[in-house]
């Protein structure tokens, strides 16, 4: 058995399942829950027509490297979303979603015998991230948010000596969970130090079409375009159709960036055996091709979080976020009580902080916050918050 193995942690949500274990909650509330960012919104006709028309793929194997249309396509969104160029065929590959796509990466980028091998990871983070380095042999090493800086990770606290052994580091913008976007500043910052040390920059960008201020979230490749690193140099961005298309179960996203660690990531794959159905890569197309039902799904966020945000914060401390289908509030005292005991009383799920983060340097920087995931339809995202005030209030 792979020793490492025994280094994983159990997945928050297996955490939470454990928590709610000996619990039975108030029989008298329907279950509403805002524990998993798993979108629900209804998917796109246009995807699954096209899924249905090009069922006559399912008799042939796909290629790694995925169809020249879909390659085409992903490239051709990335001009229109960022106004950026990439050469389609060697600067982008499907992926089956951001996860499997993250974790593979990290295999393909760690070089497990080198001494102090190291991969920074956001503090709270998405829990792959400190998965798929474990099992590449390498060491993570957690950077805290700072909730006086918009949750923005604070990159500065890293000692030097760390960012020596660093080979690889994970950037979530728009976060999960506290939806923030990085700004350029910091994109020159993480430049600049790659280019010294050497390491290179993971850019995950899942979230990056749900947002709520006028000006869409800038992305790793568009931050690099603007300080003139057109050859996208020690710089691979992820991206998926899961929260932008409401199609989770599609599995479908890709990877673009430096052609260089592309050629090595599509090697890694046609051995991992990760190859993209062609039929998802047909309706992947088609979702890539069509803007129209990701400004309708962004503008149904945007009245949800519009409801929801005002009646949370008269009893928490929460504000809207730059982007993302989260809201991370602060709670009075410990935020794993606060979840156990909303859900016995008012039958609403909602994830302790504490087990998105680690504790590192000190303390746990998602200890005395929640995440509440607000994918279901407004109605019940509006029910459950009238509950949380009332929770709230009566705990108070």
């Amino acid at each position: 058995m792979n020793p490492l193995l025994t280094r994983l942690q159990p997945y928050p949500f297996e955490r939470l399942k454990q928590l709610f274990a000996p619990i039975t909650p108030n029989p008298a509330l329907r279950p509403i829950s805002l524990g998993i960012g798993e979108p629900r919104h209804a998917t796109p006709q246009l995807i699954t027509d096209a899924l249905t028309a090009n069922q006559s793929g399912l008799s042939s194997y796909p290629a790694t490297a995925g169809e020249p249309a879909f390659r085409a396509a992903a490239a051709g969104w990335l001009q229109r979303r960022y106004g950026i160029d990439v050469n389609p065929a060697t600067q982008v590959l499907p992926v089956n979603g951001t996860r499997e796509a993250l974790f593979a990466l990290t295999q393909t980028l760690v070089d497990p015998s080198q001494p102090g091998a190291t991969v920074l990871c956001p503090n709270p983070f998405y829990q792959i991230y400190e998965g798929a380095v474990l099992l590449a042999g390498a060491q993570p090493y957690f950077v805290p948010s700072d909730p006086a800086k918009n949750f923005a990770v604070d990159w500065d606290s890293v000692p030097a000596d760390v960012w020596a052994s660093t080979q690889m580091m994970f950037v979530c913008s728009p976060g999960n969970p506290t939806g923030a976007v990085m700004p350029l500043d910091e994109w020159k910052k993480l430049f600049d130090l790659s280019d010294r040390y050497g390491f290179v920059i993971a850019s995950d960008e899942c979230y990056s079409e749900i947002y709520f201020r006028e000006e869409p979230p800038l992305g790793g490749m568009e931050a690099a375009v603007k300080l003139g690193r057109t050859d996208f140099k020690n710089l691979i961005s992820l991206t998926s159709l899961s929260k932008r298309s409401n199609v989770p179960g599609m599995r479908s996203g890709f990877v673009a960036g430096d052609a260089a660690l592309i050629k090595q990531f599509l090697l890694y794959r046609t051995y991992h055996g990760s190859a993209m159905s062609t039929v998802v890569q047909a309706a992947s197309i088609a979702a890539w091709g069509d803007e129209q039902h990701v400004i309708d799904n962004r503008n149904l966020y945007r009245s949800k979080f519009a409801q929801v945000t005002p009646i949370l914060a008269e009893v928490l401390d929460v504000a809207l976020p730059d982007a993302a289908f989260y809201l991370w509030a602060g709670v009075k005292g410990s935020d794993v009580d606060f979840a156990r005991d909303l859900y016995a009383n008012y039958n609403v799920t909602v994830l302790p902080g504490s087990y998105l983060a680690r504790e590192a340097q000190g303390f746990n920087p998602g200890a005395g916050r929640i995440r509440m995931a607000l994918v279901a339809e407004t109605a019940e995202c509006v029910e459950a918050a009238q509950r949380i005030a009332q929770f709230v209030k009566t705990r108070t």
